[in-house]
């Protein structure tokens, strides 16, 4: 498995162990740092790189492998190592989505992973996608779909499931509305909508794709269960939740469209701007589209159509952060 150090990725090594699998994790060295220091001291004064350890500590169950998933050399001397692999799961994906790092991760490293394992005999590739590649407008939307398109056609049975909102990402702003700042919306707050799912459903979804037929060769689209939620009403759950009164700053898709302009303009002088310019269109694209399957033929997002899965909620995620019984993790996805 690659990809395995994200929290969607350890709760699909999670799952494919209670399924059943033997799980081999390739991860970068040092990825599971934050599980503990990365060095120590030992009794003799010396200092040992932790990093194999940390990462065993994150995959109880599993094998972790380390190594660099963008060399073909180190997929094949770290990770394979010469030995049989039934399938390839992947939950990678690329840390900021700019041009770069999108076609090295969401594209090549993929590809090097896919080519890897086909040759260490696997016959089954599983791949966490997005479902907001549905209308492509991002540079990382083309990468992965270029990588989907490569993986159809790669002879091996396939997988690709393609994710709709997730909890941490829709978790941001809890902390200031508990200081009492407004929630903040762009538009009216109701120009989009998800089913989002929690990492444990959608790690139990992926990995029932090697054993259920009906998900082989198919583009699966997958959301939590209940109906589709508005950013006002995500709001408007957290206040009721804390008492409070209801208290939005509704923010113009006009101004996003402002600072996309001055981004590119002054990216094409400043090559650092011109990343910074992709984040803010890839800002506003979140901000107007909603995660939910597109309907090509009506021109608009069904919720009605798209397949939910599992038993979490996003607020039953909200009640249990308020009440300190779960934790969010949110790293890249951390956006207020």
């Amino acid at each position: 498995m690659i990809g395995a150090t994200g929290t969607i990725g350890r709760a699909t090594v999670r799952a494919l162990l209670r399924q059943g699998h033997e799980v081999v994790c390739f991860v970068r060295p040092g990825t599971a740092k934050h599980s503990a220091s990365k060095h120590s001291a030992s009794k003799d004064g010396a200092v040992k790189d932790k990093a194999a350890e940390d990462s065993t500590r994150l995959f109880p169950g599993a094998t972790v492998r380390t190594g660099e998933v963008t060399d073909p050399a180190s997929l094949a001397r770290d990770g394979l190592r010469g030995e049989h692999f039934d399938a390839l799961v992947s939950c990678l994906a690329s840390r900021t989505g700019t041009p770069k790092d999108a076609w090295a991760i969401d594209h090549q490293a993929q590809l090097h992973a896919l080519n890897a394992v086909k040759a260490a005999g696997a016959t089954h590739a599983v791949l966490l996608s997005a479902i907001c590649v549905q209308k492509p407008l991002l540079a990382f939307q083309h990468a992965k779909l270029a990588f989907e398109k490569e993986l159809m056609a790669s002879g091996l049975t396939w997988s690709i499931v393609r994710a709709t909102a997730f909890f941490k990402s829709l978790s941001g702003q809890l902390d200031r509305v508990k200081k009492g700042k407004p929630f903040l919306v762009f538009g009216d707050g109701t120009l989009t909508a998800c089913k989002p799912i929690s990492d444990d459903d959608l790690g139990d979804f992926i990995a029932g794709c090697l054993n259920d037929p009906t998900r082989h060769h198919r583009v699966l689209p997958i959301g939590g269960p209940g109906d589709a939620i508005t950013p006002q009403q995500q709001g408007e759950a957290l206040f009721q939740m804390l008492g409070q009164p209801p208290r939005f700053k509704r923010v113009p898709v006009a101004l996003l469209d402002v600072i996309v302009s001055v981004l590119s303009t002054l990216g094409r002088v400043v090559p650092k701007l011109a990343d910074k310019a992709e984040l803010a269109r890839i800002g506003r694209y979140y901000a107007t589209e909603s995660m939910l399957v597109w309907d090509a033929a009506a021109g608009r997002y069904d919720a009605a159509a798209t397949p939910s899965h599992g038993t979490q909620t996003l607020l039953g995620h909200y009640r249990g952060l308020l009440s300190g019984e779960v934790k969010n993790e949110r790293g890249e996805h951390a956006v207020f």
